[in-house]
């Protein structure tokens, strides 16, 4: 079986990520919490959603993805929306500042030091 690992960055990446998965969730049948009801998993034969989602021993369906973003904003969106519960905490990477739109302060300073925190 192959497996395909999202990972979005930014504040594009993040909002395309979180309308993605929302799609990913509507096309398989899996809800927004993660649970994918019995009669979908009973006898249909297909299981393609595991190239995009993990199950955990509790029947839950986790996104194989990460987002990541400096600014915290963006990825709180995720974190407080319809599809909260889909996601594991440790999914949604963000630090504590925005570079600002400028490739220096994010490269040598804020991005350098959650780089540290995150490796």
């Amino acid at each position: 079986m192959r497996e395909c690992i999202s990972v979005h960055i930014g504040q594009a990446g993040v909002q395309i990520g979180n309308s993605c998965w929302e799609l990913y969730c509507l096309e398989h049948g899996i809800q927004p919490d993660g649970q994918m009801p019995s009669d979908k998993t009973v006898g249909s034969g297909d299981d393609s959603f595991n190239t995009f989602f993990s199950e955990t021993g509790s029947g839950k369906h986790v996104p194989r993805a990460v987002f990541v973003d400096l600014e915290p904003t963006v990825v709180d969106e995720v974190r407080n929306g319809t599809y909260r519960q889909l996601f594991h905490p440790e999914q949604l990477l963000t630090g504590k500042e925005d570079a600002a739109n400028n490739y220096a302060r994010g490269h040598y300073t804020i991005g350098k030091a959650s780089q540290q925190l995150y490796t």
